[in-house]
């Protein structure tokens, strides 16, 4: 078996495309890359929540986190940051050191202090999920809105007469993540309250003539009953440019200078070490075993403020090496002798055309590395193979299987006779690492729904085989149930191993 060259060029094709991070997160990622420097400057200084990961791209529970994690940052995006910190880098480990992390993924949620740039540090120890993250972070929110009833309203009014008001006149009582982050952008600029709309503030709803809910009305000049009505979306941008005619949004936030004191040093230096300690462990134990219980080597304790950044000079950063690509059985023969005989086990196969697209090599590459992890575990599995379209037996796999779409991805066992797919239209969600790695796991637990291979795409037995003795088949089934409940028991045993 031969490497495929149009393979090994579409895939470092889309290699060269992709950007160049070491990390989980590309530059396009809704997560923000933060180092000490841009922490201090991004997180720490600013009137926003934010969540933060701490991770090692090496970490198998880091990667399983990131779909999730990317998911949240999406839901929060306007609302509060989303960020991870990459602890494997050198000039992250003192940084990662300060905040205690021993374990990875390790998440931080850390919310605006009394005095600016203190934040508050919190551990995040609920689901590792998109709707536990965002929960968790939209209940740390700020809220700056005043509720405002009719025996109130003078009070509000007459405060900070120079400043811009506004009021969202609403039938719900509890104040929206939306209006929190529209009042933390016009902090200090624009006093922000809600009305709601019940017998306490029916006189402030008659004096403003408002007969309708949900309505956001803007007072430029702090103090006067006659505002301007905005009658557009519920949307944080539009109403951030209407709001914006009486004051300007405060930047979030300004760039500033950290400095560390000799004393600052020597405990980060500490720090690292320690860090460096904590994660080699986890390195090691993750090398060697399924590391089920990383993702709960996470520091408990009370809320802290932020440790001081640390700000260093960039270094080059070491990508590692790729994962050998898995092989491409070439000829319709090997195809059959290794994947649909009558005795041949179970095989993924990566069915491709001669050019793949962007969804075809990225598969290759997720399953060149998830082969290369079950391998670096010592792990007894099934293989994973290629087969380009230059294969004959390509088309008959497709055409047998009425098969759609360019780039496929199938499980096969000619033996049992099953077959089943991914999906049947291939795309960029179903070729992640967590995506084929589940779809791996569901076959070799013998979980989901498998399809008959139909009757042809099986070679038959040679003719010498149907005048064989009764006693020969007798034997040959024997044998068969023999190896059938050895790959069992091997399935149970990796099941253990899980």
């Amino acid at each position: 078996m031969v490497q495929s060259t149009a393979i090994a060029v579409a895939a470092a094709a889309l290699l060269g495309a992709l950007p160049v991070n070491a990390g989980l997160y590309s530059k396009g990622s809704p997560v923000l890359q933060l180092d000490g420097k841009s922490y201090d400057r991004l997180i720490a200084q600013s009137n926003y929540t934010s969540i933060v990961e701490f991770y090692a791209p090496w970490c198998g529970h880091c990667k399983n986190l990131q779909p999730a994690y990317e998911k949240a940052a999406k839901s929060l995006a306007g609302l509060a940051k989303v960020g991870a910190v990459d602890c494997d880098e050198e000039t992250n480990k003192p940084f990662c050191g300060t905040f205690g992390v021993q374990g990875f993924p390790t998440l931080k949620i850390i919310k605006p202090g009394k005095k600016p740039g203190k934040p508050i540090v919190e551990d995040y120890n609920g689901p590792r999920t998109a709707k536990g993250i965002v929960d968790a972070v939209v209940e740390k929110i700020p809220n700056l809105v005043k509720k405002v009833e009719d025996k109130t309203l003078e009070k509000f009014l007459a405060e900070s007469n120079d400043t811009a008001k506004a009021i969202l006149f609403t039938d719900k009582g509890k104040t929206s993540a939306l209006m929190k982050s529209i009042a933390i952008e016009f902090k200090g600029a624009i006093s922000v309250a809600q009305c709601r709309n019940t017998e306490k503030e029916k006189a402030t709803m008659e004096l403003f003539g408002i007969t309708g809910f949900p309505t956001l009305l803007l007072l430029p000049g702090g103090k006067e009953a006659q505002g301007i009505v905005y009658d557009g979306e519920l949307k944080k941008d539009p109403i951030i440019k209407f709001l914006s005619q009486a004051a300007a949004p405060n930047p979030d936030p300004a760039p500033s200078k950290a400095k560390v004191s000799k004393k600052d040093s020597k405990k980060e230096s500490k720090a690292k070490e320690e860090f460096e300690s904590s994660s080699s462990s986890q390195a090691s134990k993750e090398g060697s075993t399924a590391g089920a219980t990383a993702t709960e080597e996470v520091l408990e304790g009370e809320a802290t403020e932020s440790p001081i950044p640390i700000v260093e000079t960039e270094k080059p950063v070491d990508l590692p090496e790729p994962p050998p690509m898995i092989p491409a059985l070439e000829t319709e023969e090997e195809l059959i002798a290794t994947c649909l005989g009558d005795r041949t086990a179970t095989c993924i196969l990566a069915l491709l055309p001669e050019s793949p697209d962007i969804t075809g090599a990225q598969a290759i590459i997720s399953l060149s590395e998830l082969a290369h992890k079950y391998n670096q575990r010592k792990q007894n599995l099934f293989p994973f193979y290629i087969v380009m379209s230059q294969n004959k037996g390509y088309d008959r796999i497709k055409e047998a299987l009425k098969l759609t779409g360019n780039s496929q991805i199938i499980a096969v066992n000619g033996r049992r006779g099953w077959w089943r797919q991914i999906s049947e239209t291939l795309s960029n969600k179903d070729v992640s690492i967590e995506a084929l790695e589940n779809f791996v796991d569901a076959i070799r637990l013998g979980e989901g729904a498998k399809q008959k291979l139909p009757a042809g795409l099986i070679p038959k037995e040679p003719e010498e085989a149907a005048t064989a003795t009764e006693e020969e088949p007798a034997a040959a089934t024997e044998t068969m149930v023999v190896e059938e409940d050895r790959e069992e028991a091997t399935q149970a045993e990796t099941h253990d191993e899980l």
